[in-house]
């Protein structure tokens, strides 16, 4: 794959990718702007976006006119253009793979599905590549594609590329990064999927604007990505942000980390399909089918959702304590049940935060698995603008 013709981004200096990272996640913004909110002068703002220009990141808009005393000339907004470069982001389950293309603003351009057929590394890494391929394939998108993202679920060491525990896959210290890179010939960046998704709320979703959020995640697994002074906080050994093993019963049950009563081990979707088993004394009774009883009155099942529902605003509770975060964002696939136990967690959170943290926004959403792979795409995107280095 020749991706020769197309100039790269001229990220040379912490400047430049201020402020393109700005523009990127914020624009369109005047050079006025730029230099107010970074701080640099107007004129090292210039020196910054010039090469973006040049080589096609960035477009000046028609001017704007100005008023008021002072005023001076017409401001002319500098904007992304968001089809200069496309990215790959792939989402690893442990049935299968979500793949999408992006543009620069992590807008999804196309999306394919594939299934696993085993968990063996080789063969996860061939289905990838393989993957890839079919994604730069369904458009024309290949010489503008340089970047691929990979979210996947355990304790990932994004600076190295290194999985060291995957629990759906049952890896343990995978180069993937590297594997990767060699099969796809892209650039390869791999992060914890909710840190992934973070990184993409952050950018381009309800994080926009906050210095301080955090996004909360409920499904198989309970975990949350943390942004503190618009920082992605990674924790000394990668693993911050784990409310998901936050305790919040000493009653039990066991969770399968070897904690007794964590957030995860009554609110994960397994916990909550384990209990509904139990109380209905039906064992073949599926996750859907334990919702379709709650929603039709069964206060057995509604009272196991009742039950995650106030597990999990007491880990919100707990984070929003410890960090004070602006807003909280929960989503995830369990999530599309919210209406069984939305009322709950809202209740649980306002009694149990502490002063002014509640005025901390609390936002429930579904999410669709596309996003976790639009997730894995903006880890991309960050690494090229944002090195962690810079």
């Amino acid at each position: 794959m020749s991706r020769s013709s197309h100039p790269r981004a001229p990220i040379t200096s912490p400047a430049a990718a201020r402020v393109f990272t700005l523009v990127l996640t914020q624009g369109p913004v005047s050079r006025v702007e730029l230099a107010r909110r970074t701080g640099l002068s107007s004129a090292a703002v210039t020196k910054a976006a010039r090469p973006f220009i040049d080589t096609g990141y960035l477009e000046e808009l028609a001017s704007e006119e100005r008023t008021g005393p002072g005023a001076g000339r017409p401001a002319s907004p500098l904007a992304i253009r968001p089809d200069r470069e496309f990215f790959i982001g792939i989402k690893i389950t442990g049935d299968d793979l979500i793949g999408v293309v992006t543009d620069l603003r992590t807008d999804i351009r196309h999306s394919l599905h594939h299934p696993l057929a085993g968990h063996d590394v080789d063969h996860v890494v061939g289905a990838v590549a393989e993957l890839v391929e079919q994604l730069l394939d369904s458009g024309d998108y290949c010489e503008r594609t340089h970047c691929l993202g990979v979210a996947i679920s355990g304790d990932v060491d994004r600076e190295s590329g290194l999985v060291r525990y995957s629990p759906f896959l049952g890896w343990h210290d995978v180069a993937l990064a590297d594997l990767l890179e060699v099969a796809t010939g892209l650039s390869t960046t791999v992060e914890n999927d909710v840190k992934a998704l973070t990184v993409a709320e952050q950018w381009f979703g309800d994080g926009v604007g906050a210095t301080t959020f955090a996004l909360v995640t409920v499904g198989a697994g309970i975990g949350s990505g943390l942004v503190v002074n618009n920082g992605l906080v990674l924790g000394a050994y990668g693993v911050a942000g784990e409310i998901g093993h936050v305790p919040v019963s000493q009653a039990g049950p066991v969770c399968h980390c070897g904690g007794i009563g964590c957030v995860e081990a009554i609110a994960g979707t397994s916990a909550i399909l384990e209990r509904a088993q139990a109380v209905t004394g039906q064992p073949d009774l599926t996750i859907g089918q334990a919702v379709e009883r709650a929603r039709g009155g069964d206060q057995a099942v509604r009272q196991v959702f009742a039950a995650a529902g106030h597990a999990i605003g007491l880990g919100l509770a707990a984070l929003a304590n410890l960090f004070g975060p602006e807003r909280i964002v929960v989503s995830g696939e369990g999530v599309e049940a919210f209406d069984l136990f939305e009322d709950q967690i809202r209740e649980t959170f306002a009694r149990q935060v502490f002063g002014s943290a509640d005025r901390c926004g609390l936002t429930l959403r579904p999410l669709p698995f596309e996003a976790w792979a639009r997730g894995a795409a903006a880890v991309a995107v960050q690494t090229l603008f944002a090195p962690l280095t810079l």
